[in-house]
C-alpha cells in the first residue's frame, strides 16, 4: 500500500500519521511525502525512518521534492494544505472592511462561509486543481482524504473532479461546545460517551447521546444549552432548530447572517505558529539524531504527540483499505443516503460506518427546518467548488443562495467577490483581470 502525502501542514502532522500508521493501525505502507526546502525534506527523512524504525513494521518513508514521485502508484492521498492562508485572509479583510464613506462588508471576513469562505475555496481549489492534474496521471484510482479547509468545498472539489474523496475538519467531537466538553460538564468522561453528531462539516448537531449503560443524556445536555451554559448563540439556535449545535459556534456562525452578537475571528488561526514550529523541528531533530532509545528523545516524541490534531486521516484510510466493520464519527463525505433529507451527493458529515470496508448509510435524521437550511448551505458549498473550478456563473449563483449573505444587496455582493477574486489573480489564474465580466 502506498500513501502520498501532499501540503504545507503535513509536517506538523507527520508524528501522529506516522504513530498511526506504523503503530496504531501496523500498516505495511510506504508513505510518500512531497517537501520541496532540502532541509526541512532531510529532517523529515531522518525522522520517519528513526519513527519506522522503532515500530518494528515492514513499511517505507520516502520524502521527495517530486510530487510525481510521491503520487505514482499511490493508493490514498491525504491533502493538508492551504496555501498562503493567513496572508491572503488579511487580505480579503482589507478589502471587506470599507472606508470612511463605505461601510463595507467586514462581517463577511471569515474563514469558511460568506463571502471570506467563498475567496478561501477559490484558492483551495487551485491548489486541488493542480493536484488532480498529477493525479490524474499518477494515481487516478486513489482515495483522497483532505484536510484543507473548508472542507466541505475541498472534498467537493475532489469529487467533482471524480476521486473518491473524504474529509476530515475540526471535530465536534472535540473542544469548547464540542462533546467531550459537554460530556464533561455533565460529570462523564468521554470514554463513558456514545455520540452521534450529523449536519454538515463545521455545521454539526448533536443527534444522540448515551452513556455506555445505554441512559440518554440528549435532554441533559439541552438543558446545559437553554441555560445558557453553552453560549448565547448555541441556545437561540435549539430555540429556533430544536438541536443543538456541537463543536465552535463561531464556526456555525460563519454560515449564517450577520447576527449582533458574532463577530468572525480578526486573525484566525491557520497551521502552526512561529513558536510551535522551532519547537517542532527542534523535537524532531533531537528524534532523528538520538533515536527512540534515547531517554530525551522518548520525551521528546511524547511532546510531539501530545499536540497530535483530533482528525486522523490514516485511521480512516486504514478502515477503507484494511476493509474493516467499524464507526468512524464525524467523517466528511458524499451522502448515500446518511441523511436522506439532503440530496445524494450533497457533501455532509456524520457517522462513517463500514462493514468489511463498504459503506452502510445510517439513515439519520434532523429536524425539518434545520434540513432545509442544511439544503441551501449545502448547495452554496457545492456551488463554491463549481467556481473553484472555474465556473464563473456558479460563483455569481453561490453568491445569490448563500444564507451567510441573507440581508445584503446580493447584486453588489457579486460585483465584490468578482473584484476580490481578481485581487488574487496573481494565484488564481481562472480569474485573472482579464477575465470576462
Amino acid at each position: 500500500m502506498k500513501i502520498a502525502l501532499i501540503g504545507q501542514d503535513i509536517p506538523a502532522l507527520l508524528p501522529s500519521l506516522l504513530a498511526d500508521a506504523f503503530y496504531a493501525c501496523k500498516l505495511p505502507a510506504e508513505l510518500a511525502i512531497e517537501e520541496r526546502q532540502d532541509t526541512l525534506g532531510d529532517l523529515l527523512q531522518r525522522y520517519g525512518d528513526t519513527v519506522l524504525a522503532r515500530s518494528g513494521v515492514r513499511g517505507g518513508v520516502k520524502v521527495t521534492a517530486s510530487r510525481d514521485e510521491a503520487l505514482c502508484g499511490a493508493d490514498a492521498v491525504v491533502y493538508a494544505g492551504d496555501y498562503l492562508a493567513a496572508s491572503r485572509f488579511r487580505m480579503d479583510r482589507e478589502a471587506l472592511s470599507g472606508e470612511a464613506d463605505d461601510p463595507g462588508l467586514s462581517d463577511q471576513a471569515r474563514v469558511n462561509g460568506g463571502l471570506g469562505g467563498l475567496m478561501h475555496t477559490l484558492r483551495q481549489g487551485e491548489q486541488l486543481r493542480q493536484l488532480c492534474k498529477h493525479m490524474d496521471v499518477c494515481c487516478p484510482g486513489a482515495t483522497v482524504v483532505t484536510l484543507g479547509q473548508p472542507v466541505a468545498r475541498t472534498t467537493a472539489v475532489l469529487a467533482k473532479r471524480g476521486y473518491r474523496a473524504f474529509g476530515l475538519g475540526p471535530s465536534p467531537m472535540k473542544g469548547p461546545g464540542g462533546v467531550e466538553d459537554i460530556g464533561k460538564r455533565l460529570g462523564r468522561k468521554s470514554s463513558e460517551l456514545e455520540a452521534v453528531t450529523a449536519g454538515l462539516p463545521g455545521f454539526a448537531f448533536l443527534t444522540a447521546l448515551r452513556d455506555r449503560q445505554g441512559h440518554d443524556l440528549l435532554p441533559a445536555a439541552q438543558s446545559l444549552t437553554e441555560s445558557g451554559e453553552l453560549g448565547r448563540l448555541t441556545q437561540r439556535w435549539l430555540s429556533r432548530w430544536e438541536a443543538l449545535a456541537v463543536g465552535s459556534a463561531v464556526g456555525h456562525a460563519e454560515f449564517l447572517p450577520a447576527q449582533e452578537d458574532f463577530e468572525p475571528e480578526a486573525d484566525p488561526v491557520f497551521g502552526e505558529s512561529v513558536e510551535k514550529r522551532k519547537e517542532r523541528i527542534l523535537r524532531m531533530n533531537t528524534v532523528a539524531d538520538k533515536g527512540l532509545s534515547d531517554r530525551e528523545a522518548m520525551m521528546a516524541q511524547m511532546l510531539l504527540l501530545s499536540t497530535a490534531p483530533a482528525e486522523r486521516p490514516l485511521r480512516l484510510i486504514a478502515a477503507l483499505m484494511n476493509k474493516e466493520t467499524v464507526l468512524l464519527p464525524a467523517v466528511t463525505h458524499v451522502n448515500d443516503g446518511d441523511l436522506p433529507q439532503l440530496p445524494r451527493g450533497a457533501v455532509i458529515e456524520c457517522p462513517l460506518k463500514l462493514e468489511h470496508g463498504a459503506h452502510v448509510p445510517e439513515g439519520l435524521r434532523l429536524p425539518d427546518e434545520l434540513a432545509h437550511l442544511c439544503l441551501d448551505i449545502d448547495e452554496t458549498n457545492r456551488l463554491a467548488a463549481d467556481a473553484a473550478l472555474g465556473d464563473l456563473s456558479a460563483l455569481r449563483e453561490c453568491v445569490e443562495i448563500d444564507p451567510a449573505l441573507e440581508g445584503l444587496d446580493r447584486l453588489y455582493a457579486a460585483e465584490v467577490a468578482i473584484r476580490m477574486a481578481r485581487m488574487h489573480s496573481d494565484i488564481l489564474p481562472l480569474y485573472d483581470v482579464d477575465g470576462e465580466d
